[in-house]
């Protein structure tokens, strides 16, 4: 029989903590494939808790592919691969052998940096901005650099909003900490699964309820998000990651009117990668199609600079705005003023917008480049490529019948490093694709990509 330490003074649904143990159980290894778990009855009375919180354990369980139910039989634990993270499979990597050719997500190209600019600017922020740079800075960040990003909305994105209703952060995961408080901690939060790892760490360790979403073709299911009674969904709409979808319009409706059809629903629109579309200006943001209040806006400069310049930030309806400053405007601004100062004098300028173009040029030069290769060689008779309209990965599919793992560890023998995509499931699930990698393109050039391509075909 399961043992499990109830904390009945946890704000965290008992229902909830059964599930975690029996999950972190079943990842450790601890519960093997096929063990067949006690019955609701036989658990209830065990644990001294109602049958209905058991069956809500088990249906959590069962929802997110933990456990299967076999009909007159109970409920056996399902056989999980579980995915290695992409730190964790670089480590695993460097014991098996040398990586010449990296083709992960999370690398940057740092000689794309316009560093004599940005040296430029800074040393003259030094120069005309003595007193300014020693005084703390109003809690939303300078009005220099929200009214210069308010501009640049308008310009690149049609939206139309007021520097008051910027907030400025260290990075995306600091913005979303403080979405938490302001929301709410108790609220019901889901993601994307796939999607971002840290998403999910971020709000796992910040809320007690978080629910995965899965994906179709349009992005995030809207059955699954009522289904969970979800109250704020974390949506990455322009270019979902890792699988590439550009949600349609038709979705984005639907996710809105989900939002309006109860108090207090939010959106927060992560619109990550929106710089980087390459057949045609990317899809207009939720934040414009809202008329009720219901989208947060949140972006980052890391992706398009630096992943050293930790310099995000988010827009806020106007009802929250008002909340943020009554209930976090003692917060201070994460980020140095004289960063803040630099990057408003590199936008207003003209110099952000000129090294985005830049860099969308060199990226898309890559981005052929790998799907040249592919197309020209043997893989192109096999393989199926998603997700390469924007955005600085593709996603890979083999038709052949061959499995992830023997992919990657085929590219691992020609010192090649790429990832799979079950990588990048924060709630395993039965059904996960196993023939699909990821090919990211933002830390290594072409002519690095067609060598690494040339070492995996002979």
């Amino acid at each position: 029989m399961i043992t499990i330490q109830i904390d009945n003074t946890s704000k965290t649904p008992i229902y909830m903590q059964i599930y975690s143990y029996i999950r972190s159980e079943i990842e450790s290894g601890k519960l093997k494939a096929g063990e067949k778990l006690p019955s609701k009855r036989a658990m209830s009375s065990h644990m001294n808790v109602s049958i209905v919180t058991i069956e809500n354990a088990y249906a959590q369980l069962l929802a997110e592919g933990y456990i299967n139910s076999r009909a007159g039989s109970g409920f056996y634990v399902e056989g999980i691969d579980i995915p290695l993270s992409e730190k964790e499979s670089d480590k695993q990597a460097e014991t098996t052998g040398e990586i010449k050719y990296n083709f992960s997500t999370s690398l940057a190209d740092t000689s794309l940096f316009p560093f004599s600019v940005w040296a430029k600017l800074s040393r003259s922020t030094l120069n005309l901005r003595t007193t300014d740079l020693l005084n703390s800075c109003d809690f939303r960040g300078i009005p220099e650099l929200r009214k210069e990003i308010a501009e640049y909305l308008h310009r690149f994105r049609g939206m139309n909003v007021s520097p008051e209703r910027i907030v400025i952060g260290a990075g995306s995961e600091y913005l979303l900490c403080l979405i938490i408080q302001l929301l709410g901690r108790d609220m019901a939060y889901g993601v994307e699964n796939p999607g971002y790892r840290r998403i999910y760490d971020i709000f796992s360790l910040n809320t007690s309820r978080v629910f995965p979403v899965p994906m179709d073709d349009k992005g995030a299911s809207i059955s699954a998000i009522s289904g969970f009674g979800i109250d704020v969904i974390h949506v990455t709409p322009s270019h979902h990651f890792p699988l590439g979808i550009t949600m349609p319009v038709t979705r984005r409706h639907e996710l809105l009117k989900w939002a309006y059809s109860r108090s207090e629903r939010y959106i927060i629109e992560d619109d990550c990668d929106c710089e980087f579309c390459y057949g045609s200006r990317p899809a207009s943001p939720l934040f414009s199609l809202d008329q009720n209040n219901r989208v947060i806006y949140i972006n980052t400069f890391t992706r398009t600079l630096a992943p050293s310049i930790r310099i995000g930030y988010m827009v806020l309806p106007e009802n929250l705005a008002r909340r943020f400053s009554d209930r976090l405007g003692f917060y201070s601004c994460t980020v140095p003023v004289f960063e803040q100062y630099t990057l408003a004098s590199f936008m207003q300028e003209g110099h952000f917008e000129r090294h985005i173009n830049r860099i969308r040029k060199i990226y898309r030069q890559r981005r052929d480049t790998i799907i040249n290769n592919i197309k020209s060689s043997s893989l192109g008779n096999i393989t199926e490529i998603s997700g390469e309209g924007s955005g600085l990965h593709i996603v890979l599919s083999f038709k052949n019948g061959i499995s992830q793992n023997e992919i990657i560890s085929s590219a691992a023998e020609a010192g090649v490093k790429i990832h799979g995509l079950t990588e990048y499931y924060s709630f395993p699930v039965s059904d996960i694709p196993d023939n699909s990698v990821i090919i990211g393109f933002s830390g290594i050039d072409s002519e690095q990509i067609s060598e690494a391509f040339h070492s995996i075909m002979k």
